[in-house]
């Protein structure tokens, strides 16, 4: 018996060949773009659902656990000033400011017309009230003034510049920021609460008898009569 012999596959041509490789490829191509594509979407997925956890975290209080979400979001979110304002604040109710300060600068070049994060910034560089220095406090009070120039009714941050000018004793300027605090929130008690002991204080100060006369001056006065 013969035995029969393999078909063979028709022979293609050169041009033949090319065209078909470089259609494999193509399509080679666009599924990795697909499959990089649907990757991508997973990532920003569990990103923003690692900024809502650490976010309902942050708002009952639980700083640290919400950090640990907040870095993993950031890791997959990196360019979302969302994030960025959310862990910063986290940083802050840590009392890691060096590490908010990180975030919140970087975020504050990303997103400049973001009042939040110009707001959270200023936390980050003032730190604790009563232990911050001068120099604190000016970048403060510049992070605040740019929170403003983004929204000018940002809550708070006319008030916590009255605080910040108190502290540095400039009682004039405080004021005018605590009553802009009262054009921003008429219901805001604290602002009240200062403006009155800021009126209290110059009401005192304005009490109280002149300081004696110089010995010398005495005696000035003495050979004029």
């Amino acid at each position: 018996m013969s035995k029969k012999k393999a078909v063979r596959p028709p022979q293609l041509s050169p041009s033949q060949r090319h065209s078909a490789d470089a259609l494999s490829a193509e399509e080679r191509a666009v599924q990795r773009a697909q499959i990089e594509a649907e990757q991508a979407q997973r990532r920003r997925q569990q990103g923003f659902e690692l900024l809502a956890e650490g976010a309902r975290l942050l708002a009952q209080n639980r700083p640290d656990e919400a950090a640990a979400h907040l870095e993993r979001a950031a890791a997959l979110l990196p360019e979302n000033p969302d994030v960025a304002i959310n862990l910063g604040g986290a940083y802050v109710l840590q009392r890691r400011y060096n590490k908010a300060v990180a975030v919140l600068e970087r975020a504050s070049l990303l997103a400049p017309d973001n009042a939040m994060v110009w707001t959270n910034l200023a936390a980050a560089y003032l730190g604790s009230l009563q232990l911050s220095g001068p120099q604190q406090q000016r970048k403060a009070i510049a992070a605040y003034e740019a929170a403003l120039q983004a929204d000018p009714a940002t809550p708070h941050v006319h008030y916590n510049l009255g605080l910040i000018h108190h502290d540095r004793q400039e009682h004039a300027q405080a004021e005018f920021w605590f009553r802009r605090a009262l054009e921003v929130d008429p219901n805001d008690r604290d602002a009240h609460r200062w403006l009155a002991r800021l009126a209290a204080a110059a009401e005192a100060d304005d009490a109280q008898p002149a300081p004696p006369a110089d010995r010398a001056d005495l005696s000035d006065e003495a050979e004029r009569g």
